[in-house]
């Protein structure tokens, strides 16, 4: 199966496909489609990598995820339990070149605006959920009338952009490769001491080289990436272990200098560490 482009599997002649994802893991390699991506995250929890930025994901979120836009989800595998996600994918174009166009459905054309950068929907979860429940026991017509549904309460709802930058070429599949190797020691390894020498062997590239490859597809510099992926892994730890110090989870974490740690938190979270724990306690 190729990494980079990725296609999904449907029949010729449908427009909607509706995907039940029931794995130990999502599916963890780097990848993109032309389809727009609606999830609804029943079980499991783990690390999102969409275009530039690094989410975490958890049980009951509902995801929108962009034509095109590259995009990771890294389940947590210290968890057991079966991760399950169902999921619609559809193009802007699946019911007719114009049908989104329609003045009827004029509504809708800030839900696609939106998708363009991904969007994690912060209300009528339940409702939307409720909504993915109906879609296994549905006919095709009855599955795109919920999708339409779906697509008009996001519209109205709460939502959170996923990415603030998105590499909007197609990558080949030796780009996917790469980036998906890289992506994937950065993950396995944040929390350890990670030279520029030791990522960009990881590419098969120089150091100048990889340091331009990299900016130019995520903007930002790879460290810069990492640090987010420390903090990610951080705020999991501040949330889920209480009872652990914070400069222990510091340590953890990657880093070796509690006030660098302090510092990067506040400025990528708006919250010291502490201020960030004390939202589980109450």
């Amino acid at each position: 199966m190729k990494v980079l482009p990725f296609k999904i599997p449907k029949p010729k002649n449908e427009a909607l496909v509706y995907q039940v994802d029931r794995e130990q893991v999502f599916y963890d390699q780097l990848h993109q489609h032309g389809e727009i991506q609606i999830s609804y995250v029943e079980k499991g929890n783990g690390t999102l990598i969409v275009g530039d930025s690094i989410n975490e994901y958890r049980e009951g979120d509902i995801l929108v995820i962009g034509s095109y836009i590259p995009h990771v989800f890294r389940s947590d595998t210290r968890i057991r339990e079966e991760s399950l996600m169902y999921t619609l994918f559809f193009n802007h174009d699946s019911f007719g070149k114009d049908f989104f166009k329609l003045t009827d459905m004029s509504g809708t054309a800030s839900f696609f605006k939106k998708s363009e950068f991904g969007m994690k929907v912060q209300s009528s979860k339940k409702k939307i959920a409720s909504w993915f429940h109906l879609l296994a026991h549905q006919n095709k017509v009855e599955q795109i009338a919920t999708l339409l549904l779906i697509i008009n309460q996001i519209t109205k709802s709460k939502t959170t952009p996923l990415s603030s930058f998105v590499y909007r070429k197609s990558l080949s599949d030796d780009e996917g490769k790469r980036m998906s190797h890289v992506f994937e020691y950065a993950m396995e390894r944040f929390n350890e001491p990670i030279t520029l020498h030791e990522i960009a062997a990881k590419a098969n590239m120089s150091k100048n080289a990889f340091c331009r490859y990299f900016k130019k597809r995520t903007n930002k510099t790879f460290f810069q990436f990492l640090i987010e992926i420390r903090i990610e892994s951080a705020c999991k730890m501040l949330a889920a272990q209480p009872e652990y110090p914070i400069n222990t989870i510091s340590e953890h974490c990657g880093f070796s200098n509690i006030a660098h740690f302090n510092r990067k938190f506040k400025s990528l979270k708006g919250f010291t560490p502490s201020q960030y724990r004390s939202q589980f306690r109450t």
